[in-house]
């Protein structure tokens, strides 16, 4: 009987340790094809993101610190710089789902706006779906943390 309590106590522990938890995702993160690293943070109720360095070699070849978001269909927004620039926003954590939701991602390379989740999978990678309309129209995204 003791042995069996035990083990049960063990194995609640194991899955409660194992549980994502809203704050979870707070922090820099690394695409796993070092493309971009963002920063996560939390705003009031949502969390937000802010791209903090990307791959020249991915983007319009010229220096990070001179880049700016040229695509943007605003056309008050082109000036801005792409490094700083917050590319997801309005993020809510479902506790039930265990993923942040409804949240919206921009892709300064094409001027789009995308609906997006995000979650953190069991071996800690994150992913962020951007979709269209429909979670099976669009991209994944993978990170790692930084």
């Amino acid at each position: 009987m003791v042995k069996s309590s035990i083990f049960f106590l063990l194995l609640l522990c194991c899955t409660l340790g194992a549980q994502t938890k809203m704050d979870d995702i707070l922090g820099n993160w690394v695409a796993t094809d070092n493309s971009v690293k963002v920063n996560i943070y939390k705003d009031g109720g949502t969390f937000k993101a802010k791209l903090i360095w990307y791959d020249i070699n991915l983007g319009s070849g010229k220096p990070i610190h001179a880049a700016v978001d040229g695509r943007n269909p605003n056309h008050n927004l082109r000036n801005r710089k792409i490094i700083g620039m917050e590319v997801l926003q309005g993020l809510h954590f479902n506790a039930s789902t265990k993923r942040w939701e409804k949240g919206k991602i921009y892709d300064a390379s094409s001027g789009r706006t995308w609906d997006s989740y995000a979650q953190i999978r069991d071996d800690g990678e994150l992913i962020v779906r951007g979709y269209w309309k429909w979670q099976w129209i669009g991209k994944t995204l993978h990170f790692k943390r930084y």
